[in-house]
């Protein structure tokens, strides 16, 4: 279920279900303890304390936080000088990224070091500085949001959302949601990899397109409302330290490849440029596999459980907090297959992929 005020998507059981559609329908919780009592022979104040705690978590609105502080920052003057400026060519288009000071490029430039052209006619202008221990993000002069800077992932998964907005001409609102994930393809449809950080989803994607796929998107996993298919993001495939010794046989090149310590978020990584050359396209999504890779673990490939996979899907995803967009995440959720893929052996894998794209699992 998906509650509108909170954006919050829970699993509950058939009978707290039923409690929470009545309260939808404005049903007087009175009552609804009183069906509750007779129907299961319980206390009326059980059931009363039931009924608020479950009115009070699923119905009470977000509270607006920080509300007066975001207001005083949207005030902050754009700084007249930006020590860093790169272009990034994506397609037909154009990006410049200015950035205050070599701080604020390392927060979002390696991941799209593969894409920079030099300095040309740009379409548009992200504006990236740090000020009062508060990362700003502004898009052709217009105010976006601030972060704490402990806050480093919010402004980098704000930049990305804005970075498609311009290159595939769709407003926040026309997207159904975006997927911590990775997203590979058989150039007919898409499938999506998702697992705990560290489980192996990007080693899995650079590891499938030396094998004939490709790169669709890594890390970040734009998906449209209106056809609920699977978007380009052109972002760069991170690998970490864990998969350089199952990677350096196909790109001996990682070997050289800058590393990069990222302090906020614990990562050490270094980039793969992805083998997709269209970042317009967009394909429909086979379904969902959460994928783990194990040393000396057999190979395994099989179906879930929704209730499984949806309890492993929704923490790390951004759905849009729009009725319309919510309604079509659970409808597209409810008619994939998801599967859990656990793997040592590269060719055993590739070919169990290559199952699921031709139906053959």
């Amino acid at each position: 279920m998906w509650s509108s005020s909170s954006n919050q998507y829970v699993i509950v059981e058939n009978q707290t279900a039923a409690i929470i559609k009545r309260l939808g329908q404005e049903d007087a919780p009175k009552e609804i303890s009183k069906d509750l009592a007779a129907q299961h022979s319980l206390p009326i104040l059980n059931c009363k304390a039931l009924v608020t705690q479950i009115q009070e978590g699923f119905f009470n609105p977000l509270e607006q936080q920080h509300h007066s502080k975001l207001k005083e920052l949207k005030n902050t003057s754009i700084p007249l000088d930006f020590l860093v400026n790169k272009y990034y060519r994506i397609n037909n288009i154009v990006i410049k990224a200015a950035f205050k000071s070599k701080l604020e490029c390392q927060l979002v430039h390696p991941k799209f070091e593969h894409l920079q052209v030099p300095p040309i006619k740009y379409d548009s202008c992200f504006e990236v500085f740090i000020k009062d221990d508060a990362i700003f993000l502004f898009v052709d002069n217009r105010f976006i949001n601030a972060w704490a800077s402990q806050d480093v992932h919010y402004f980098q998964g704000k930049f990305s959302m804005e970075l498609i907005q311009q290159i595939h001409k769709k407003k926040e609102d026309k997207w159904m949601g975006i997927f911590h994930a990775s997203a590979v393809s058989d150039a007919q449809n898409a499938l999506l990899f998702l697992g705990d950080s560290g489980n192996g989803k990007s080693t899995s994607l650079a590891l499938l397109q030396t094998h004939g796929f490709t790169c669709i998107a890594d890390d970040f996993v734009p998906v449209a409302l209106q056809n609920q298919e699977i978007y380009s993001f052109p972002a760069a495939i991170s690998v970490k330290k864990s998969g350089l010794e199952t990677l350096l046989p196909y790109y001996p090149e990682l070997n050289k490849a800058t590393e990069y310590d990222f302090k906020t978020t614990q990562k050490i990584v270094r980039y793969i440029k992805p083998n997709n050359s269209d970042y317009t396209r967009h394909l429909p999504c086979k379904g969902l596999v959460f994928i783990k890779f194990t040393k000396d673990a057999p190979t395994t490939c099989r179906q879930i459980s929704k209730l499984e996979a949806f309890k492993l899907l929704v923490p790390d995803s951004w759905i849009s907090p729009k009725k319309e967009n919510a309604h079509a995440f659970l409808n597209w959720f409810e008619h994939l297959a998801c599967y859990q893929l656990t793997y040592s052996n590269t060719k055993q894998m590739v070919a169990e992929v290559s199952k699921l794209f031709k139906d053959e699992l």
